[in-house]
């Protein structure tokens, strides 16, 4: 049973069953993560939305049930066979269309999608700079890309400046990870994109808390889990990014996986 505060800062994804939520979120809570970003977008019944990096689909379910909207969810990862079977026990076949493929190889005409969602992982192949100019290039004319992802609280830019917490797992889960600010700079710099929110998630801490409260009794230790029940100084945090499609053309001079 989700508790008061829970069910107050997330009133659509609490209805969603927690153990089914659990089961086919790859980490974090993908439904409040996804609840936090949408409560910032505009949409409508009918939008074409591609859902990158959908994992096991549940965010597309959400997005067709809760705004009636078209999803094309995407996974390198994930079968798009098994995506369908969940995508049925939504009842939402005939919004969400699954397909397996890599983030920067998409299927796409340009200027297809009214908004593209990213939720928990734009930090896999985001961070190339070229990355931004080519996703642009599916999206429509004042259409809206939107993340949510973990960030820190301030940059690390050195091993210096890595807290002993973080030393021992920083080189293979953390160093990828950055501030607010830098994804700000990062995206503003390429006059693509207006940025029209850029922050921490308002509900930051109890997705904190509920992560650590799911894997606190499990047998495998997670390492995300670990990370977060020894900062003591919140360095880690959540955050939501979006920008809404300038009129300037997303030019690559090359882009290869």
């Amino acid at each position: 049973m989700a508790s008061r505060n829970l069910r107050a800062l997330f009133p659509r994804a609490t209805t969603y069953d927690p153990q089914w939520v659990q089961q086919h979120s790859m980490g974090e809570n993908v439904l409040f993560n996804l609840e936090s970003l949408t409560e910032k977008l505009k949409l409508k019944p009918g939008m074409r939305v591609l859902d990158l990096g959908c994992g096991k689909a549940i965010s597309s379910v959400f997005l067709a049930t809760e705004f009636g909207v078209q999803v094309w969810a995407v996974d390198e990862a994930i079968p798009a066979t098994e995506n369908l079977e969940r995508i049925e026990e939504g009842k939402v076949a005939d919004k969400v269309f699954p397909i397996q493929a890599d983030a920067r190889a998409l299927p796409f005409a340009e200027n297809y999608f009214d908004a593209i969602i990213v939720v928990d992982s734009y930090t896999y192949f985001g961070t190339d700079e070229k990355y931004l100019p080519y996703i642009c290039r599916f999206l429509k004319p004042d259409g809206v890309i939107a993340i949510v992802d973990v960030c820190f609280t301030r940059e690390i830019e050195t091993l210096k400046q890595v807290p002993a917490f973080l030393r021992k797992d920083f080189q293979h889960y953390w160093y990828f990870i950055h501030s607010v600010a830098w994804w700000k700079k990062l995206w503003e710099k390429t006059g693509l994109v207006e940025i029209t929110c850029a922050e921490e998630l308002p509900g930051k801490e109890l997705v904190r808390k509920e992560y650590v409260r799911y894997f606190e009794d499990k047998p495998k230790k997670d390492a995300f889990a670990r990370a977060l029940m020894q900062d003591k100084e919140h360095l880690i945090s959540f955050f939501r990014l979006i920008g809404r499609r300038t009129s300037q053309e997303a030019y690559l001079q090359s882009y290869k996986k």
